[in-house]
């Protein structure tokens, strides 16, 4: 969603249609996005506690853990903090004010970081590319009997 927003608001030749597509950027996009980041993480909470892999026993849901994590902060505190601004520079748009290349540079990179984050953790959750965390070898399994 944000991606087509982004898109149509740099490609619209009518600068209403720019300006319209900025504000409901702006306005809207947040709330549902942050609800679906939040959902996406209660549920490989859950998926990760109450199945074989665990929630950290395995580096490959560690590391997709972590990177949930990280993309709901960047949403709470480099993406949200910027949206009244969008919506005020759609408004502007629409209203005639001229294009600003500095606002549109910046709304590149969310959707960019966003898709080239769920393209990896699908890899990831599909190649389980690493091993388990913290395995330790017991004893036994090391070729060392108990004499006697």
């Amino acid at each position: 969603m944000v991606a087509v927003l982004v898109v149509v608001g740099m490609t619209a030749a009518d600068p209403a249609a720019a300006g319209l597509a900025y504000q409901a950027l702006g306005t809207y996009v947040l709330g549902p996005m942050l609800v679906s980041a939040l959902l996406c993480l209660a549920t490989g909470v859950a998926l990760g506690m109450f199945t074989r892999w665990g929630l950290v026993r395995y580096w490959w849901v560690a590391v997709k853990l972590a990177m949930n994590l990280a993309l709901c902060a960047a949403i709470l505190f480099a993406l949200r903090p910027g949206m009244p601004e969008v919506a005020a520079y759609g408004q502007a748009l629409a209203g005639g004010a001229p294009p600003a290349p500095e606002v549109v540079a910046q709304l590149v990179y969310p959707p960019a970081v966003s898709l080239t984050a769920l393209a990896l953790a699908t890899w990831i959750a599909v190649a389980k590319p690493w091993g388990r965390l913290g395995r330790r070898r017991r004893p036994d399994a090391a070729g060392l009997r108990n004499p006697g």
